[in-house]
């Protein structure tokens, strides 16, 4: 049986980190940068306020701190936002920024 090739998980997050402005003005079009963070209301609930769902874009790491819905980078956010496993998430951002998801 032929072994396929294992996704460069780093690689495509490091890349979608150099576009994290661009990625989260694509995926939470609502919200707005409050210094080194993406602050937007969470399309995944019922969230009438911008303030609780915010994206670190300098380390892509982000939570919602009114549910505790968090993770470490934009990979995970893409699977969280889009109802994605992590590596349909990858692909997707590596197809995205025209990255090879198995350099």
């Amino acid at each position: 049986m032929p072994v396929s090739p294992s996704i460069n998980f780093g690689q495509i997050a490091k890349a979608a980190q150099l576009h994290s402005d661009s990625l989260c003005r694509r995926w939470l079009p609502d919200g707005y940068q409050e210094g080194k963070e993406w602050v937007a209301r969470n399309p995944r609930r019922a969230d009438h306020h911008t303030g609780s769902f915010k994206v670190n874009l300098s380390t892509g790491r982000w939570g919602d701190f009114a549910t505790g819905n968090k993770g470490g980078d934009l990979v995970a956010l893409a699977a969280y936002l889009f109802d994605l496993s992590q590596k349909e998430a990858a692909l997707r951002i590596a197809d995205m920024l025209r990255v090879d998801p198995y350099a």
